[in-house]
């Protein structure tokens, strides 16, 4: 009778073993479908973020021209470098797509000096996005526009560096 209590007890554990490895399936597939549910709920919000960058039109490519300096850049790892102080400023004239970017330095009295080297550019195309293309008598090269505002503006280079840009304010000590 011990033995046949035994084997009884021995095959109720069994049948506990079988139920529990059962149960523990059913708590891993129930704890990944969580997961998944929380991985596809940040992909829709991330999505949303990246979808809400603000469209550019081609009337927002007016808003290039004028005097313009780099408040910082990010750097392709995602470091930021700022810039608190710039000695020259980028003078840029945009009509009909095409135009020039200048630099020149600002002077006390409220004037810039330039050494009249102007690069010519021209704003094209590719795909859903406007692209700045300048060329000098040096180089050919081309940053991907990524915002346009009022006061400020954002260009991407090909090396991945993303230029951000403040509407320069004229000082003067008159």
């Amino acid at each position: 009778m011990l033995i046949g209590f035994s084997i009884l007890t021995f095959k109720k554990q069994k049948g506990l073993i079988k139920n529990s490895f059962i149960l523990q399936i059913y708590i891993v597939n129930f704890s990944f479908i969580l997961i998944m549910k929380k991985i596809v709920a940040l992909l829709i919000i991330g999505s949303m973020f990246v979808s809400c960058k603000q469209a550019i039109s081609e009337k927002d490519i007016a808003k290039i021209n004028g005097y313009w300096e780099i408040e910082n850049v990010v750097l392709a790892d995602g470091t930021n470098k700022d810039y608190k102080i710039n000695e020259t400023i980028d003078f840029f004239e945009i009509k009909d797509n095409k135009g020039f970017r200048q630099k020149v330095m600002p002077q006390l009295d409220g004037t810039y000096l330039t050494n009249d080297i102007k690069e010519k550019i021209s704003i094209s195309t590719e795909g859903s996005t406007f692209v700045i293309n300048y060329e000098t008598d040096l180089a050919k090269w081309k940053e991907e526009i990524i915002e346009i505002k009022d006061s400020t503006f954002v260009v991407k280079s090909k090396q991945e560096l993303e230029y951000h840009y403040k509407r320069a304010k004229p000082f003067s000590l008159k």
